[in-house]
């Protein structure tokens, strides 16, 4: 348990060196990707966001543009563009080639990218969080902070068969986690999902919901769920944990108590804490888990 708590306290550090050591040599194959653009979105995710966006916009009249199961709160909607999808992997498969260090998303995922060490967080997440995510979390999880998601972690976890096949039961450190299925060709490797907030083992009583390509699923951080195995090809998620620090402030979702902090570069894990002098609030991590 010490040497997991060592290797943590590392994680921000090396990460924050990857980061230099990429934005200085690594050469991008399609940089337009990096920036966020209508031109990616689904004009029905557009038109979502305009609903949401609107006035007297209310939760019922948002379930309509939605395809929604059981009564776990999991909700599927249309969000990219094949054509970016495309390109947007081919870019990660460039980096992925190259010689770049690379850190991987956590500790269940062996393949994958962190965003934010390739430099999408401020020029695509970010503003995709704020300006088109949001809106539509305030009506659907109010309730988890959905109205101020303020930071997120976001990453690409790459399912083949002779790396990764499927992913054990787990909640995410989060308060809403949104899930895109980028690509490519697979069968098989729907995600599951079981109970709010119980022990991730067993999962006594679940539902499958498969993968539709451009499209995601938004659920609560805390849902327990996990990832069947694919039969073939190959499977590209982009996963986003959104958090709302208002709400982590109180109970730290990973320890359960209230959240003694360490300061963070960047996110961090979402916590945040006023310094004196109504200094700019710090992203903070919690030390106790």
């Amino acid at each position: 348990i010490e040497a997991e708590v060592q290797r943590r306290k590392q994680l921000t550090h090396q990460s924050v060196e990857r980061r230099a050591i990429i934005s200085k040599g690594y050469k991008r194959k399609h940089p337009e990707v990096y920036v966020l653009q209508d031109s990616f979105l689904s004009p029905e995710f557009l038109a979502i966001v305009r609903y949401c966006t609107s006035p007297g916009a209310h939760l019922h009249g948002l379930l309509h543009y939605l395809e929604s199961f059981s009564d776990k709160r999991i909700h599927r909607l249309p969000v990219f563009t094949e054509e970016f999808c495309q390109a947007f992997m081919d870019e990660l498969e460039n980096f992925e080639q190259s010689d770049m260090p690379k850190g991987r998303p956590n500790t269940m995922n062996n393949y994958g990218v962190l965003l934010n060490e390739l430099g999408m967080d401020e020029t695509f997440i970010t503003p995709l969080r704020e300006k088109y995510l949001r809106p539509i979390t305030a009506l659907l999880y109010p309730d988890l902070g959905g109205a101020c998601l303020d930071s997120h972690k976001a990453f690409v976890v790459k399912y083949s068969l002779h790396e990764d096949l499927d992913l054990s039961s787990h909640y995410d450190n989060a308060e809403v986690t949104l899930n895109v299925s980028l690509g490519k060709d697979f069968t098989e490797g729907n995600l599951y999902f079981g109970d709010f907030s119980q022990d991730p083992t067993p999962v006594p009583k679940y539902i499958e919901i498969e993968h539709v390509g451009a499209q995601g699923l938004l659920h609560r951080g805390g849902q327990i769920h996990g990832a069947l195995p694919i039969a073939s090809g190959e499977r590209w998620n982009l996963i986003i944990w959104m958090r709302s620090s208002a709400i982590r402030n109180q109970l730290c979702p990973m320890c359960n108590k209230k959240p003694e902090l360490v300061e963070a570069e960047g996110f961090g894990d979402g916590f945040t804490e006023t310094l004196e002098d109504d200094a700019p609030e710090t992203v903070n991590l919690c030390s106790l888990w």
